[in-house]
């Protein structure tokens, strides 16, 4: 007998602004430590803990100790998934009529955790449709991987049979909270990402979500057809 999800806790847990706030600075997908946390949300290093606290019980962080510090991170996915489903349905803050919501470097690129997000990864995965290199599964939002797009990927350098042993969600459809479009989430998502990273097509800005597009980028990705 399974009990019910008690989802009055979870919702007063995210519901605080200070958590809340610090569970979207880790969809930079780093693990941060508690005093980075703390000056993110601009609270004292005990208030911090504090909440950390919470958010460790409530199973949406795991921590890791390493030398003098301990540095906290997403325990799964599906936090991730949740934070972003967040951010799709809440209403922008109140900002001058002249700047636009959406901050224009993270509209055009930057990540959803550890894939990638923006026009550049609604994009990316029009194109992988577009060409037939992954179809819509018979699972809601699962994407299958196709003999085609498994050739092309390796071509790109993306490592498919790393992705696929990993214990995640391989390939699935994320909702962009920006764009309004999916874009390609899952073990194949991060891994499209790293190699994009690796091929220096995307840098990523420090202490940002944003992605910036590398002339070598711009030309490879015009070369694929995609429009950014």
């Amino acid at each position: 007998m399974h009990a019910e999800p008690d989802l009055a806790r979870i919702a007063t847990t995210v519901g605080d602004p200070r958590r809340i706030q610090m569970l979207a600075l880790l969809m930079e997908g780093r693990a941060l430590t508690a005093k980075e946390l703390a000056l993110g949300v601009g609270v004292e290093p005990a208030t911090a803990s504090a909440h950390l606290k919470r958010l460790l019980e409530d199973g949406l962080l795991e921590s890791t100790a390493q030398g003098r510090h301990k540095y906290f991170r997403f325990a799964s996915e599906q936090v991730a998934q949740m934070v972003e489903g967040l951010m799709r349905v809440a209403p922008p803050l109140k900002t001058p009529a002249a700047k636009p919501a959406t901050p224009s470097p993270e509209r055009r690129a930057r990540y959803c955790y550890d894939h990638l997000a923006g026009s550049l990864g609604t994009g990316l995965l029009a194109l992988m449709l577009r060409k037939g290199w992954v179809r819509d599964d018979s699972e809601p939002k699962q994407l299958a991987l196709t003999p085609r797009g498994e050739k092309a990927l390796h071509e790109l350098g993306v490592d498919v049979d790393a992705a696929q042993a990993r214990r995640r969600q391989f390939a699935c459809r994320c909702l962009d909270w920006s764009e309004r479009r999916d874009h390609l989430a899952g073990a194949l998502g991060a891994a499209l990402a790293q190699q994009l990273t690796e091929r220096r097509w995307i840098e990523r800005k420090k202490h940002s979500r944003a992605v910036r597009i590398t002339p070598a980028g711009e030309e490879g990705f015009a070369a694929l057809g995609v429009s950014v």
